[in-house]
């Protein structure tokens, strides 16, 4: 069984903090709160990978589509389409997005690094994203605009939502080769049973 420290979470900086020069202040928030980066690539996306790391059935998309459909009505525009394909565009926004620009992909270990990276991103939608989150403090899209614009909302950042994601997520973006095991300094003050030694 692994120990809880090791726990890994996923993240992708998205093409806006890339473009916006936010990278160091991203990473930074995770590395104050003690998280381990254990893999790290830059580079390009293809639109296979998009679709296939988002993964969503039907059943998603019919879901989102319909909350599509209620903001579109009001808001006085017109519906043009089955629900289900307003889902599925969602999707597509986001490969036209995240294919826009190059990405940063991380791997974050740590205890609890999936329920931690979650509290220190925030909500989705960045408008309602709590203040001193990532999204909260550092972009005020919506998901009302994005629909009006006809685009995916640029909320910086995608992290792993459970465990199992994030374990299905890292598969997909790295080899195991890829990924880093070593002990850093911090990890004594955040984990050692006592800190003995401390005092001279």
């Amino acid at each position: 069984m692994t120990h809880p420290k090791k726990e890994r979470s996923f993240v992708i900086i998205k093409p806006d903090g890339i473009q916006r020069s936010l990278v160091g202040e991203i990473l930074s928030r995770f590395e104050r709160a003690g998280l381990k980066i254990v893999g790290m690539k830059f580079g390009m996306l293809d639109s296979k990978k998009i679709w296939d790391h988002y993964s969503k059935d039907d059943a998603w998309f019919e879901s989102k589509g319909a909350n599509i459909v209620k903001n579109l009505t009001e808001a006085g525009m017109p519906v043009e389409k089955e629900a289900i394909e307003y889902g599925k565009d969602i999707i597509r926004a986001l490969e036209k997005f995240m294919t826009a620009s190059p990405v940063v992909s991380i791997v974050l270990e740590g205890n609890q690094a999936v329920a931690v990276v979650k509290k220190l991103v925030g909500g989705t939608e960045p408008a309602t994203s709590d203040v001193g989150t990532i999204r909260g403090d550092y972009t005020l899209d919506s998901y009302a605009v994005a629909t009006v614009d006809d685009r995916a909302v640029r909320n910086l950042i995608h992290c792993s939502d459970q465990v199992v994601e994030a374990e299905r997520e890292i598969t997909l973006w790295f080899d195991e080769k890829d990924l880093m095991t070593y002990r850093h300094l911090n990890e004594g003050i955040l984990y050692d049973v006592n800190l003995d030694g401390i005092l001279e």
